[in-house]
């Protein structure tokens, strides 16, 4: 066979192979039937409406609109430390894929040299080099290719991770934000209680000076009294540590946070999750997952790239005067040399590092899959909080309308001896842990909206 015809055939069997190595991700397939439970009530077990504008492509703007609430959120995007560091791996991962671009460029190096020598006190000889010498990987079998395209998808990757950070930033400060409005709002009811328990106690020692009334009904009072004091205590240090957790994802010292009413918020109330596969795309993290699938995929593709041959191609001109012979002026000394390194016995590295990339790739696919399911798992969770929620919180407001009732006629019959010290107390009791009750409702609908908005993705805008 002439030697034409084989190099003919070798360039064609690298072509074929190199033909079979450059290859592209694509999405495995994952089902999506069934991700999103509609809990609109305990019992049903329904799929979410569809609709392509789902509650979490909204801007987190438009989802929160209490004024002091979006300068918290900003601030706490502006100085966020996690959010600082998130911006910072994506100018990393910028600079990665740049670094992979140029990969497939020639690498030149310009080293000049000069010797002044002296043979035996002669005159001294003046000899110089003045070399350029070039580099280049002839990609045959998708090398640097494949490390371009992992350093892509890590690139996006990292935005995805920029977006998640993002996204819990802001649920997480209007989570503590509402946490905040329910604190105020029960301290205040505390406060009323306080108020009405020590005109309880006022009555009963009125009581008892008339005869009525004996020191134990006293005493009982008394130490409602103090019992609802250091509930409220307690209720101060919970606003105190709220409002120091806030201040630190703020990137602040701890502070006073400014605040409205938790009557005055105002949320949606009406929700479309989309289906499954818009979850897929709206949801940072979950394509954070893919991406890392698809990285871990070129990962593949590298690794069985360092099986086949590489060639370099190392071309050089020096300017020199001394090329066997001292010149003057100098001349031009030209080269190139081609080379193939064809790996035969790496003892077992090759090898191990494709099974290792192997095993990572299917560690990000079981990571992916637990991720779609998590989606759907966080969606339901909080479709259920929210009815649940909302349903309780009707209860409670009708249980709480009973109760008030109650401690008026209880606090009356007693006045006119027609009822005990303990049925005033114990209906005191009941309707301070109503009303309390009541406002916990109250936030978790909120907390709902919330976690919601979140689960499908939302506040990336």
């Amino acid at each position: 066979m002439k030697k034409s015809n084989i190099i003919i055939l070798v360039a064609g069997m690298a072509l074929m192979t190199s033909c079979s190595l450059y290859k592209t991700y694509e999405r495995p397939d994952v089902n999506t039937k069934g991700l999103i439970r509609d809990n609109v009530s305990l019992t049903d077990t329904l799929v979410a409406p569809a609709d392509s504008a789902n509650f979490g492509q909204l801007p987190w703007r438009s989802v929160f609109t209490d004024p002091q609430l979006q300068i918290l959120i900003q601030q706490a995007l502006d100085n966020n430390v996690d959010m600082l560091n998130a911006a910072l791996n994506v100018s990393m991962a910028e600079a990665q894929l740049k670094a992979a671009r140029l990969a497939f460029l020639p690498q030149f190096t310009f080293s000049p040299q000069g010797t002044i020598a002296s043979w035996d006190g002669n005159a001294a000889t003046k000899t110089y080099q003045l070399p350029i010498a070039a580099s280049w990987n002839a990609d045959l079998f998708g090398n640097l290719l494949s490390q371009k395209r992992s350093a892509q998808v890590q690139l996006l990757a990292t935005k995805d991770y920029q977006t998640v950070v993002q996204t819990n930033i802001v649920a997480g400060v209007a989570n503590m934000y509402y946490t905040l409005l329910m604190l105020d709002r029960q301290l205040e009811i505390l406060n009323d209680m306080i108020g009405l328990t020590k005109d309880t106690w006022d009555m009963m020692k009125l009581q008892m000076d008339l005869g009525r009334a004996r020191s134990t009904s006293v005493q009982s009072a008394e130490a409602n009294y103090y019992s609802v004091k250091a509930q409220a205590v307690d209720m101060q240090r919970q606003i105190r540590e709220v409002e120091n957790s806030l201040s630190l994802v703020m990137g602040q010292p701890a502070q006073t946070i400014s605040r409205g009413k938790l009557g005055n918020q105002s949320l949606p109330s009406e929700f479309s999750t989309g289906v499954g596969i818009q979850l897929l795309a709206n949801r940072a993290d979950v394509h954070y997952a893919e991406l890392n699938l698809a990285k871990c995929f070129y990962n593949v593709e590298t690794a069985k790239s360092r099986f086949y041959p590489s060639l370099t191609i190392t071309p050089s001109a020096t300017f020199t005067n001394n090329a066997g012979a001292i010149v003057n002026p100098g001349k031009w000394l030209l080269s190139a040399v081609g080379s193939l390194t064809q790996p035969i016995f790496m003892k077992g590295q090759l090898t191990a590092g494709l099974r290792v990339a192997e095993a990572q790739y299917e560690q990000a696919y079981n990571t992916w899959q637990n991720a779609v399911l998590k989606a759907g798992s966080e969606v339901s969770d909080a479709l259920v909080l929210y009815h649940s929620s909302d349903e309780k919180g009707k209860l409670e407001a009708q249980r709480v309308e009973t109760l008030e009732k109650n401690v008026e006629h209880t606090r009356l019959l007693f006045k006119n001896s027609g009822s005990s010290y303990l049925e005033v107390i114990t209906a005191q009791q009941s309707l301070l842990n109503a009303q309390l009750s009541k406002v916990t409702d109250d936030f978790y609908k909120m907390q709902a909206v919330v976690n919601l908005y979140n689960a499908l993705g939302g506040g990336g805008k």
